[in-house]
């Protein structure tokens, strides 16, 4: 625990502010030192102490608790891999030294060398022979029983959260190993990793929101990419056949527990294969995540059992409408008409010249992804929702698209790719008659060039990365498996 309990804030600082001033003034400046020889993390050396008796290694960690005992110490280290008692002696370290230590802080950081070795009570130890001040903390870290407990607070602060809070740390370790299993997911299925532009002279040919900049010296308004799907699909028309992005997508839309207006992605394209070839994706890149980070395909979101075994249940949009509303749209097939009535009827919300599809859709949107559990493919969209997707063969109001839903949630998004470089002309003008009060819009001509030169027959699929590491770390906001999530600034 801080040693100044009975002070304020300024106060802890002023001491801590002093010791630094002292070891200044007889050469001993922590923050001269560079480079310190690490021979094992505290991880190593707990995983292989039995094997480590008896010889003189180094360390190095954040103190996170010490107790004085006039001659004789014990300090607790942490580095990222766990946490180290330290057994100091003034006999080990020597007499300077250990007059040293003892004004060390909560929160310094240490380089230490020593015998590892087994208390008493059976805790591994490391008794030291040497011990280094690599940083001062001039900042008191919280209160060691009560810890950092303000979200708010949490999140401005990530650097100290992660170092009080040992939970965290490991959802953003697991966040690291997920992603590495996503690479290796998609490069030993023979697709290549590349990069597309953040920035674009076009908004967007999506709903999407984006936000805006201006290029000095190209004395040019940009924007802020809201995915990377035309730029990934520029690429299948030159012949990469099987390409992905991990990447960031910024949207100048709301904010909540799912969403935030920076985020992860990945997004995936795959030629000559349709949306059923990426329903398969999916289930196995879920499946392959499940087996190599954590072993088992049967995980507890916030106390309800998922289960990741495959396949996984599919309905199309119109079938799960029906199976939760018992509503049949088939029954009355594109009649715009009777598709207003029933929201009218069954209080949902929609425009006065709302279609069919876009009834439908809002149904799904209201009376259906809730009870969207376990991992489900909801299949076959109304075209006005779906403006880069095929049209099923026979139904042209429908499009080959699904979504997959977890924890009630929406994770990911395919589509049979639409090739057709007239039909996607009329769509994206219909799009842009829909949006014609944001003037951020506009057509990407060179998109529909790309499509006139030809695009096989390709599948596509975009996963909401961070919404996918929630729920493998059992995590209720988006905001918790940020590092850096967006906070509203603190009125000054």
């Amino acid at each position: 625990m801080e040693e100044h309990t009975n002070l304020d804030i300024n106060e802890i600082l002023q001491v801590r502010l002093d010791k630094l001033a002292l070891l200044q003034e007889n050469g001993k400046n922590p923050f001269i030192q560079t480079t310190y020889k690490i021979d094992y993390s505290i991880e190593n050396i707990m995983e292989q102490h039995e094997q480590l008796l008896e010889q003189t290694i180094s360390c190095a960690g954040r103190i996170i608790a010490k107790r004085i005992m006039g001659k004789a110490s014990f300090v607790h280290i942490q580095d990222r891999s766990g946490k180290l008692q330290l057994y100091v002696r003034i006999d080990g370290i020597g007499e300077e030294k250990y007059a040293c230590f003892k004004k060390y802080d909560i929160g310094d950081i240490i380089g230490v060398v020593g015998i590892p070795f087994v208390t008493q009570r059976g805790e591994k130890s490391l008794k030291l022979s040497d011990i280094t001040l690599l940083c001062k903390s001039l900042q008191p870290l919280p209160e060691k029983w009560h810890g950092l407990k303000d979200i708010d607070l949490r999140y401005r602060q990530r650097y100290v959260d992660l170092i009080v809070n040992p939970e965290v740390k490991e959802t953003f370790i697991l966040r690291s190993k997920i992603i590495t299993a996503i690479r290796g997911y998609m490069d030993t299925n023979g697709f290549l990793e590349v990069d597309t532009p953040v920035l674009n002279a076009h908004s967007t040919n999506s709903a999407a929101r984006p936000f805006k900049t201006h290029h000095n010296t190209l004395n040019l308004d940009m924007f802020l990419r809201v995915e990377t799907e035309l730029a990934l699909k520029r690429l299948i028309v030159g012949g990469l056949e099987k390409v992905y992005e991990i990447g960031r997508i910024f949207r100048n839309e709301g904010m909540d527990n799912k969403h935030n207006p920076e985020f992860t992605t990945i997004e995936l394209y795959e030629a000559y294969t349709d949306y059923n070839g990426m329903m398969r994706r999916v289930e196995e890149l879920f499946v392959y995540i499940a087996d190599n980070v954590f072993g088992k395909r049967i995980f507890s979101y916030q106390g309800i059992e998922i289960d990741l075994s495959t396949p996984f249940k599919t309905m199309t949009m119109v079938e799960a409408v029906k199976e939760f509303t018992g509503i049949d749209f088939d029954s009355f097939e594109c009649d715009d008409k009777k598709a207003r009535e029933m929201a009218k009827e069954h209080h949902i919300k929609i425009e006065s010249d709302s279609s069919w599809g876009g009834v439908l859709n809002e149904f799904f949107e209201e009376k259906v992804e809730e009870y969207l559990v376990q991992p489900t493919f909801i299949k076959d969209y109304p075209i006005e929702v779906s403006p880069l997707a095929k049209k099923i063969p026979g139904k042209p109001h429908m499009t080959e698209r699904f979504e997959i839903f977890l924890t009630s949630r929406e994770l990911g998004n395919a589509f049979t790719e639409l090739n057709d470089p007239i039909d996607q002309r009329e769509r994206f003008i219909q799009q842009a008659k829909l949006k014609h009060g944001d003037e951020n819009y506009s057509i990407d001509e060179d998109f529909i060039h790309a499509l006139e030169i030809g695009m096989p027959p390709t599948g596509g699929l975009g996963i909401g990365i961070d919404r996918l590491i929630m729920f493998f770390t059992d995590s209720d906001t988006i905001k918790d498996v940020l590092l850096f999530p967006t906070m509203k600034p603190i009125d000054k």
